[in-house]
């Protein structure tokens, strides 16, 4: 499962990257047009919505290297059986809650799959919706890595006892 979840994150990476250049690219474009007087009315959307999946890929990284979610008060002060103790429950409401969010995320594609982008008909907006499931599926599946290391990790300290 670990190779799968460093394959994942680095797909992530690479959508989140390709998206953030996307949206640097068109908001140069659009500065551009706008000084030279030329109105190009695509841009705004555009810069929108590769943004959302730029910023929406870079949370679930985030989420597998546990900068993102955190009781780090506590994760300083614990020690110990502790310590994993409150990443097991860490990541036990991370998983609820993405579970929540990956339900709620596919309700919202189908519901508004066929809706069209203002300034270019031809693009659904299911494609923009469809971001929220996957940052939430994939938070679920590193969530659930984490989970399953810091088990690991209780069993040996309690083994070790």
């Amino acid at each position: 499962m670990k190779r799968f979840v460093q394959i994942l994150e680095k797909v992530q990476i690479t959508v989140g990257f390709v998206f953030l250049c996307l949206f640097f690219l068109v908001i140069m474009l659009q500065i551009l047009t706008r000084h030279l007087g030329i109105s190009v009315i695509w841009t705004e959307e555009v810069a929108n919505y590769s943004f959302i999946w730029a910023i929406f890929m870079g949370a679930s990284v985030m989420v597998n290297r546990r900068e993102h979610f955190n009781f780090d008060l506590l994760q300083r002060k614990l020690k110990g059986k502790s310590k994993i103790s409150l990443n097991i429950v860490t990541d036990l409401v991370l998983i609820v809650f993405n579970l929540f969010i990956f339900l709620l995320g596919f309700q919202v594609v189908t519901e508004f799959w066929n809706y069209t982008w203002a300034s270019i008909p031809e693009m659904k907006m299911g494609y923009i919706w469809l971001s929220i499931p996957i940052m939430a599926g994939t938070m679920i599946i590193y969530s659930v890595s984490h989970l399953f290391a810091h088990m690991g990790v209780l069993k040996v300290k309690e083994a070790g006892e």
